[in-house]
């Protein structure tokens, strides 16, 4: 029997966008593992995939190396996109595990990485020469982007708040993320996107309730 310490990331702003969020790789990792395998324990970073600065990631390493257990993560390009940063990971000691590609060797993730690098710099060039030729045809940029931005962080606020008189008792009970989000799907409440409720995305909402009160 296989052990694994999952890791998942994504970045607030661009979550619901990218297809990519927790769900779908809470989805993928629950197709991979066979049915004897065992996950011991998840993380969650909130953090941009440029940020190599990643907190719960070394929690994750170092949880895996205490308990003998493999890394384990949904697809590479939510990991990192960097051959340095994945080959310092890979450094570390533990076995990586792509839940996408479960059968790729150290060696052909490296491949892997150093041809999403490469995309993601023709990607930005392509972008960036897009961008001059907007802007010296006269076109304003970001205006939409921005509008549709705010919208969207209002409607997530508000969905916060119907949700704070839920959650914050549960919270003050001392239950768990996870005690907390089996609850919320007992109850039939669905997450902003229609989906079932686990405990990053309530970890998420807790993070949102504190920035609401700090402002």
């Amino acid at each position: 029997m296989a052990r694994y310490v999952a890791y998942f990331r994504v970045s607030t702003e661009k979550q619901g966008k990218s297809g990519l969020g927790l769900a779908a790789q809470h989805s993928l990792i629950e197709r991979f593992l066979p049915d004897n395998d065992e996950v011991i324990a998840e993380y969650v970073e909130v953090q941009s995939g440029k940020n190599d600065e990643r907190l719960e990631l070394w929690k994750a390493i170092n949880h895996a190396k205490r308990n003998d257990a493999k890394l384990l993560i949904a697809k590479l390009d939510r990991f990192s996109r960097k051959v340095s940063f994945i080959a310092s990971i890979m450094e570390q000691g533990i076995g990586l595990v792509v839940a996408e590609m479960p059968n790729a060797t150290d060696f052909q993730l490296h491949i892997f990485a150093a041809l999403a690098q490469e995309e993601r710099r023709l990607i930005s060039e392509r972008t960036r020469n897009a961008l001059a030729e907007a802007k010296k045809r006269g076109v304003q940029l970001g205006k939409n982007g921005k509008l549709l931005a705010e919208r969207n962080r209002k409607a997530a606020d508000e969905r916060a708040e119907t949700l704070r008189p839920m959650i914050m008792p549960m919270v003050d009970a001392g239950l768990s993320l996870s005690e907390i989000a089996r609850r919320l799907n007992g109850m039939g409440i669905a997450t902003v996107r229609g989906g079932r409720f686990y405990p990053e995305h309530v970890s998420l909402l807790m993070a949102r309730f504190r920035r609401r009160l700090s402002r």
